[in-house]
């Protein structure tokens, strides 16, 4: 089983939200998960320029670090988000790997997976958990919680908050193992999967791979 830790903040190893990433993770090792942590500020993201051509091919013409991390996205069982509250939103490096996302949320191909999120900052932390939260949702991902951290002058927060973030963890892990069940959150999963085959049924041709996605699943006959 792996666990794989997203963080997206410039701090760096000083960040708050790394620190938290890694209390999620330390929990979901706990409980016998193997787990990695990326810095998304190591990487290269390119902006999505709204092309198409993942629809069409399924491959990105951009020349970045974007394949490697979704290879090790789609070999990995959990997910957990980090990122700081910025404007009551993500950074733009999270926003720039959500938007070239656009392919795996058509062919639903993160469907089986949990995940949750976790952010630091204002008073309005928990907005940017919900959001993360939801991609995860629109990628397919059943969520298992989120933990949202007020710093609010206190530079301690994130220890103090290690707790929850560990039982956080360990709850993705067990979610998982299919010892927590979600009924909601899977039949929203199967309507999405069922928009977006319909979707590539009505656009064949523009859409040829996640047509072709399809009916390797076995969804179009």
């Amino acid at each position: 089983m792996k666990v794989l830790g997203i963080s997206a903040s410039p701090r760096g190893s000083e960040s708050n939200t790394i620190q938290l990433v890694k209390s999620v993770i330390k929990g979901a090792e706990s409980e016998g998960a193997e787990v990695e942590l990326i810095d998304l500020y190591t990487l290269k993201i390119e902006y999505c320029t709204g092309c198409g051509a993942c629809y069409a091919t399924g491959e990105c013409p951009l020349i970045d670090d974007f394949e490697e991390l979704l290879d090790r996205i789609m070999n990995a069982d959990g997910i957990v988000f980090g990122a700081p509250n910025y404007i009551n939103s993500v950074p733009a490096p999270m926003k720039a790997f959500f938007d070239r996302l656009s392919d795996v949320i058509h062919c639903q191909m993160l469907s089986g997976k949990f995940g949750c999120s976790v952010s630091t900052g204002g008073g309005t932390a928990d907005v940017v958990v919900d959001y993360m939260n939801s991609v995860l949702m629109t990628l397919g991902v059943t969520v298992v919680g989120g933990l949202g951290v007020v710093m609010a002058g206190n530079p301690a927060a994130p220890q103090q908050a290690a707790g929850s973030a560990e039982e956080l963890g360990k709850k993705l892990v067990k979610s998982i193992r299919g010892e927590i069940k979600y009924p909601e959150q899977e039949e929203q999963h199967r309507q999405n999967v069922e928009y977006f085959c319909r979707l590539a049924q009505s656009n064949k041709e523009r859409f040829a791979h996640d047509y072709d996605w399809y009916v390797r699943m076995g969804l179009i006959k």
